[in-house]
């Protein structure tokens, strides 16, 4: 297959793109500003600027298929108007840009599989979330239904359209797991709050292969659920790292400290409870590698 990725430069693009090159697919990324960070040898490069609407269609012509994954990282300083903005804008006006300007292709892919995330469910509790679940509210809720709105031109347009509602992505390479490494190895590691709240995780090579998956499988459309079949609550997910790492886990962070150092985003990440269950991806008979928190931790480390 000829492939278009934007994200190329993060975590998951790096890896969907080792991936693709290493089963002689061809891959063009579609990338901001002069291309700075992941270089791959072997894919060209395709320049826009979704915040300018700005993209060359005439050099995505003949491709089979798309998979988007830029957008501003959530994590890495506090939610201020202003960060907010980015989140909202780098997802929903690229994702616009982007699906309509396939649609508006002579020779346009068959497929678009456009990344969202389990925040489109919003702070749910013990509720066990699939794909026909409701969105929920708040800030990030809101993004997702506007992010996954945003490829409307696209699948109107006959593209079939995936949106992968990406789970917490487990990976020694980058994401949110490398930043919980430190507080553990010195051993003051702990639940966030009360340790109740549920986190749906995937690893990043299941999350390659669903990705991979999205783009051979006509079945698949629509909202998938991209996370493993067992999702943790906070404690469990603490107690399995302590372990896996050989150290103790018995210094809690308090909510109300976690407020304090992280504002909104605690609320939105941290101390959240999103149970979400991968129904299609059971359904479509995907089978995952990683299904169990300790050994997906274990795989994620090296250890």
């Amino acid at each position: 297959m000829k492939v278009i990725v934007t994200g190329a430069t993060g975590l998951v693009g790096r890896a969907l793109i080792r991936s693709l090159l290493s089963d002689g697919h061809e891959v063009t990324r579609l990338v901001r500003g002069e291309a700075q960070g992941f270089r791959a040898p072997g894919t060209k490069a395709v320049h826009w600027e979704p915040e300018k609407g700005v993209v060359n269609a005439q050099e995505l012509e003949g491709h089979d298929a798309v998979v988007h994954l830029a957008g501003e990282a959530l994590a890495g300083e506090r939610w201020d108007e202003e960060k907010k903005r980015r989140i909202r804008e780098s997802r929903v006006k690229g994702t616009h840009l982007l699906a309509e300007t396939l649609a508006g292709l002579k020779e346009k892919p068959s497929v678009l599989v456009s990344a969202s995330a389990t925040g489109f469910y919003g702070d749910r509790g013990d509720e066990v979330l699939r794909e026909e679940s409701a969105s929920g509210e708040g800030f990030l809720s809101e993004v997702c239904r506007e992010w996954e709105k945003a490829t409307l031109a696209a699948s109107q347009a006959g593209i079939r359209v995936v949106h992968l509602r990406i789970g917490f992505v487990l990976s020694a390479d980058g994401g949110g797991l490398p930043q919980m490494l430190t507080p553990f190895k010195l051993g003051v590691g702990g639940r966030v709050g009360s340790g109740q709240q549920y986190i749906s995780w995937i690893t990043l090579d299941d999350l390659v292969r669903i990705i991979r998956r999205a783009l051979e499988d006509e079945h698949l459309r629509g909202p998938v659920n991209a996370v493993a079949p067992n999702a943790v609550t906070n404690e469990e997910f603490t107690k399995a790292l302590g372990h896996v790492l050989g150290r103790p886990t018995f210094l809690p962070l308090p909510a109300f400290a976690a407020r304090l150092a992280f504002g909104e985003m605690a609320d939105a990440i941290l101390l959240s409870s999103t149970r979400v269950e991968p129904a299609r991806l059971e359904e479509a008979g995907y089978e995952f590698s990683h299904p169990e928190i300790e050994e997906a931790l274990r795989h994620a480390l090296g250890k």
